[in-house]
């Protein structure tokens, strides 16, 4: 026997070493080795030898049998008879076999002992009198024969087929019928082809060899045998493979020239050459792999031109097969159908302008991009519009404005929009350079504060410049989804490549390539407690880093069972409810991933995620979309993910399973449209997005003695993909307006960028009967400048059929929702009245007091066309998402603000660190470079019975063009130790020394610390101090009240009480700086502020905190003066003092080698 017919064979449940006389095996008797005779009801069918021992023994199968003999056997043969083809019994033999009726027998040439094979036998099987419920089910006629499609000159096949038209009983015999015919007669005409081998063909368009045989295999996915794979030659069939997978094609010339082409349902064709060969049999054998679903890489990129010029728009999509034709859409109506993926439009016009998005397509199927927009200009018209948006900061709270009564001053913006810029002659997809709007104009003012005046630059004049160039992260946390434990040094995949890793306490980064469209990020746990989880995570396209938190399931523990035999496994996480779904495995289902049965003990691990449990919503794997039959990206609800890993019990390699059977309750299923839309879907790990396995039907079945339940069953191969979802596309869709602030103010210019914001869809609730913990559907989105639009089911006609849960994090910190209890104030929330009402606001403390504040729930409630208040938002009908966008502040939407704390941050130069565009190029700006952001922070220890502010005033210190001129403030309240209620400390920001913007001279940063009430600064880090001597100049410290400092140019460390860190987002960098400031250590991190720990100033505070002017205060009136230089009085104190102090005193100044003081210059 060849090892071809190995790989479909099935393992039995009955295995004999020593047989009776008789040798013959039942169903009915429950032992090995029963005798069966006929009766009047039953009858031995005649003796059947398909197989030899050759090989690895020899197999006598049912199923094999039955394709060769048709329906010479019954349905269900009640025993089973061998004996070798020399008519000796099988006792008389002394081998071991094995034998089951309702498989076969079969014989191992590696039982027999050393030089010694199994006989060649014959079976043959007792089949019961066929009763009418055991008669099976009559085929349907026979289709006429198909065209011959040989070419003349060849020998072709033609088909036929049935349909079996019974759902309860199976039909005997094949579906589909094949017979040689032979060509139409060739014209002879002289044929000029050279053949290296062979002659040429009737058509003279092809080489063959009467004398060579090509045999062949092909296996799909999954490396099982395909049946019924087509094998072609320039489009003319020549073969059609067996049940084995087996193919074989007379008359191919093995000259390195045959190209085959092989077909698979659900697989992608493959195109392969049959090697050069000199003998007269070949061998070919096929690995096909899964038909994959078209997916967009990259779709048009947005473009501004003027009147006259040209623009061109391409898209980049991927599938196996690939895409074979592009359409291309003008605000949804077709321009024209090309065979490329590129669209030019040259001699643009201002109607040209508008939306544009193309759609691919081919064998495996269809897939539209996001649109871009064109915006065509005249020839004279402004690209930007000159006058900047008024933008307003808050002032410090002695800054107070006379003529508007309020701490708020309009410093103006040019909000970066695309722009048209300085173009070359090429027609490009995505041009050379990015042009913005942005500031090209400022002015300097000086803002009166109380005793003293705050400069800013204001700005004052828009136009269009290049872009900022800006590089976008994501990073966070991953951590189980029951008790956060981090997932230690796990691989991050992406696009099957390993592009990072968690830390220690689960920790990662990862930067986004450029033109992404989607990022799908894999989380791999070596140390295979989690499940391998997929995340379609969203990021911020202008540029900045993105937290999120990455939950994960823990791995279910694995179940030894038996290949052999049938097994049901059932999953359902919710204690004191009913499993949702059952998975039933036939016996001889296992196989490896080289298409081989597997007949050992397999360890089964089949993880659930439960939609009746709200807290594992989190941990849903990608994004829950699958592509529609018109190229939409739809989006899916489910009923439970569950992630399968079967593996063998001895040497653990992974194995697959075929003709596995689903079984989903359907007393879970409470919309009853739901029971025929119900689908069984694979996640495609690569692209994110869920593809379809099949449909599920309804059945009745008994579950114990009387109990009869209804389920939806479905079917399905557990192939490459391991994690599956019973889920329903679902069209009633909406989305839900958010914004998030910086305070509860609710003020546009305090609108914070980056917030990931997540809904989470609720089963329906009114109007159905369920459970109203169970979740379908779980969003992120990352708001903007105009904050978020989320994808949410609604519904127009019950307005509380669906609810939605919403939250909102930002670095690892939720954010507050606008409270709903004990008083509704419309006008906070940002939903007017009765809408608001209509949509059941609570926040997640409306019932409990002590609950978090962090969340609220809302009902879905579709707008309604007659109601003039539901058409501005906050929930817009799924068709006006661009409207949802670009609605105004002034539409409704739902807040969330972060918890305003005691810090205060100004700089001289706006910028908003959660919108890298908005960065000016300004010698005074806070962040030289908008692409590396470096954080510093210096800790003091405060001694007194309070908690105090501090400020850090910073100020050019040796550039020239920055000299005693300020680049901002900030303002932080120290933080009291837990244990000692005298003690607090507090991490407070200075602006790092280095180069500026030009990158031509370094600037070190002349840094005053000043707490502000009455304080006398006691001591100073040693080494730090030590540092600054080292390092000249000397900044001044005659003040007791304050610490002066030229600041570091080096990242120092916790030693020196200085944290520094640098990244590519502001917000992580100053994130880092701080867990390490409060944790005083150079690699740790915390959130509790250690009050010992690496320190670098020390300050005794008494009991009064300052309510007039500070001293810092008096000192900012004084901005022309430098505070740079020593005083007489203070070097001939230090001399007086050397002998009796060290080189390293309290006051905090070392002297040199001649006991005189360093001297700034």
């Amino acid at each position: 026997m060849s090892a071809w017919t190995l790989l479909i064979l099935g393992i039995t449940t009955a295995t004999v070493v020593g047989v009776s006389a008789q040798a013959s095996w039942g169903t009915d008797s429950g032992r090995t080795g029963s005798t069966h005779r006929p009766d009047g009801s039953s009858d031995w069918t005649t003796w059947f030898n398909v197989d030899h021992p050759g090989g690895l023994g020899d197999y006598e199968q049912l199923d094999a049998i039955r394709f060769y003999y048709r329906t010479r056997v019954c349905r269900h043969p009640k025993a089973i008879e061998a004996r070798t083809t020399e008519w000796v019994p099988v006792r008389e033999t002394g081998e071991r076999v094995h034998a089951d009726p309702t498989v076969g027998f079969w014989c191992l040439n590696e039982e027999q002992g050393p030089d010694r094979n199994c006989s060649n036998y014959a079976v043959r099987f007792l089949c019961p009198e066929e009763k009418s419920g055991d008669i099976p089910a009559t085929w349907g006629t026979w289709s006429d024969w198909s065209r011959c499609p040989a070419p003349c000159g060849w020998v072709g096949v033609q088909l036929r087929s049935r349909i079996c038209p019974s759902l309860s009983a199976p039909c005997i015999g094949p579906k589909v019928e094949r017979k040689e015919c032979n060509g139409a007669e060739c014209k002879k005409e002289d044929c000029i082809l050279h053949c290296p081998m062979g002659r040429a063909n009737a058509e003279c368009d092809s080489c063959q060899c009467e004398e060579h045989i090509l045999l062949g295999s092909v296996r799909g996915a999954g490396g099982l045998s395909a049946e019924g794979a087509t094998i072609a030659r320039s489009g003319s069939l020549l073969a059609l493979s067996d049940h084995n997978g087996h193919f074989r094609i007379p008359g191919i010339c093995p000259d390195g020239n045959a190209t085959l082409t092989v077909s698979l349902r659900g697989h992608a064709p493959l195109r392969v050459l049959v090697a050069h060969s000199a003998e007269q049999v070949s061998v070919l054998g096929v690995q096909l792999k899964r038909t994959e679903k078209l997916h967009v890489l990259s779709s048009p990129e947005s473009k501004v031109r003027r009147e006259g010029q040209a623009a061109a728009f391409c898209c980049k999509v991927a599938g196996t097969p690939p895409p074979d034709k592009y359409q291309w859409f003008h605000n949804d109506s077709l321009l024209e159908q090309r065979f490329d993926s590129t669209l030019v439009l040259k001699h643009l016009r201002p109607e040209q302008t508008g939306l544009y998005h193309c759609r691919a397509s081919g064998p495996s199927g269809l897939i539209k991009t996001k649109p871009a927009t064109l915006k065509v200009l005249g020839r004279e018209e402004n690209s930007c519009d000159p006058k900047p948006e008024s933008h307003f900061i808050r002032l410090p709270h002695d800054c107070r404005q006379n003529g508007t009564d309020s701490l708020s001053y309009n410093v103006g913006k040019c909000p970066s929009r695309p722009c048209s810029g300085k173009l070359d002659n090429g027609i490009r997809c995505k041009d050379n350079s990015a042009y913005c709007c942005g500031v090209r104009k400022t002015e300097e003012r000086k803002i009166a504060c109380r005793g003293y005046q705050l400069p800013a630059k204001v700005a004052t004049q828009c136009g269009c410049q290049k872009c900022v160039d800006t590089k976008a992260f994501v990073h966070g946390r991953v951590v189980a989804a029951d008790n956060g434990e981090p997932m230690r040094f796990g691989h991050i995949l992406m696009n099957g490549l390993r592009i990072s890793r968690t830390g220690y306490k689960g920790t990662f980064s990862v930067p986004v390539p450029v033109d992404t469209e989607r990022l799908v990020l894999i989380f791999v746990d070596n140390m295979q407690k989690f499940v391998d989880t997929t995340k379609v995570l969203p990021f911020n396209t202008r540029g900045g880093s993105v937290f999120h938190e990455i939950k994960l399931l823990r791995k279910k523990a694995p179940v030894t069972i038996s290949a052999a035999e049938s097994n049901t496994l059932e999953l359902g996480e919710v204690e004191g409810q009913e499993a949702m779904v059952q998975i039933q495995i036939p016996p001889n289902s296992f196989y490896t991933e080289k298409g081989e049965v597997f007949t050992g003990n397999v360890n089964a691990s089949v993880t659930f995620l439960d939609p009746r449990d709200v807290s594992t919503a989190a941990a849903s794997q990608s994004d829950l979309n699958f592509i529609g039959d018109e190229g939409d990206t739809l989006p899916l609800r489910t009923y439970g993910m569950f992630s399968v890993d079967f593996r063998g019990e001895e040497n653990n390699e992974p194995l697959n399973a075929g003709e596995v059977k689903v079984l989903l309750d359907s007393a879970q299923v409470q919309m009853s449209e739901h029971l025929h839309a119900m689908k069984l879907w694979s996640l495609n790990p690569d692209t994110g997005l869920w593809e379809e396995e099949g449909s599920l039907r309804v059945e009745r079945k008994a579950r114990g003695k009387r109990e009869e339940r209804t389920f939806l069953i479905g079917n399905m191969e557990i192939r490459e993909r391991r994690l599956f979802n019973l889920d329903v596309p679902e069209n009633r869709r909406c989305y839900v307006k958010v914004r998030a602030f910086r305070s509860e103010r609710f003020t546009p210019s305090e609108q914070v960028e980056g917030v990931v914001v997540s809904l989470i869809n609720m089963e329906p609730a009114a109007g159905y009967a369920t459970n109203p913990r169970a979740w379908g559907r779980f969003d992120s989105v990352v708001t903007g400048s105009n904050g978020a639009c989320l994808p949410a089911f609604c519904d127009e006609d019950k307005p509380d059929a669906y609810s939605a849960y919403v939250m909102a994090n930002l670095g690892g910190e939720d954010l507050e929702a606008v409270q709903s209890a004990p008083k509704l104030n419309p006008a906070l929330v940002g939903v007017p009245q009765p809408y608001l009402d209509k949509l059941n606001y609570r926040r997640s403390d409306h019932e409990n007091a002590r609950a978090k504040k962090t969340a609220f729930s809302i009902s879905v409630a579709k707008p309604s066309a007659n109601a003039a208040e539901e058409g501005n938002g906050p929930v817009y009908a799924f068709e006006k998402l661009k409207e949802c966008e670009e609605a105004t502040f002034s539409a409704s939407h739902f807040r969330f603000s972060r918890v305003e704390g005691d810090g205060y941050d100004y700089n001289t130069v706006p910028f908003n660190e959660d919108d890298p565009m908005s960065w000016t190029e300004d010698y005074l700006s806070w962040w030289p470079k908008p692409t590396e952001y470096r954080a510093c922070y210096v800790k003091v220890k405060i001694t007194g019975p309070h908690e105090m502010n501090l400020r850090s005033r910073n100020m050019g210190g040796t550039h020239p063009r920055t000299v005693g001129q300020l680049y901002g403030l900030r303002d932080t309240r120290s933080i009291r130790d837990k244990d000692r209620a005298a003690v607090s400390a507090v991490c407070l920001e200075f602006k790092c020394s280095g180069m500026l913007y030009d990158q031509e001279r370094v600037d070190r940063t002349l840094v005053k610390v000043a707490p502000q009430g009455s304080c006398r600064r006691d001591h100073v880090n040693a080494m730090l101090q030590e540092y600054l001597v080292n390092h000249l100049p000397l900044a001044v410290n005659n003040d007791t009240n304050e610490f002066t400092m030229l600041a570091p140019l080096d990242p120092l460390g916790h030693n020196y009480g200085i944290y520094t860190v640098t990244d590519q987002d502001p917000r992580k960098a100053k994130e880092i700086a701080l867990g390490r400031c409060f944790d005083g250590t150079s690699d740790g991190t915390s959130r509790v502020m250690k009050c010992n720990e690496g320190v670098a100033l020390t300050f005794t505070c008494g009991d009064r905190e300052a309510t007039q002017q500070s001293v810092f205060q008096v000192l900012q009136g004084l901005q022309g003066q430098t505070a740079i230089g020593v005083a007489r009085g203070e070097r001939r104190r230090q001399r007086a003092n050397s002998r009796r102090r060290s080189t390293r005193d309290p006051a905090g100044t070392r002297r040199d080698g001649r006991g005189r003081s360093a001297r700034v210059t």
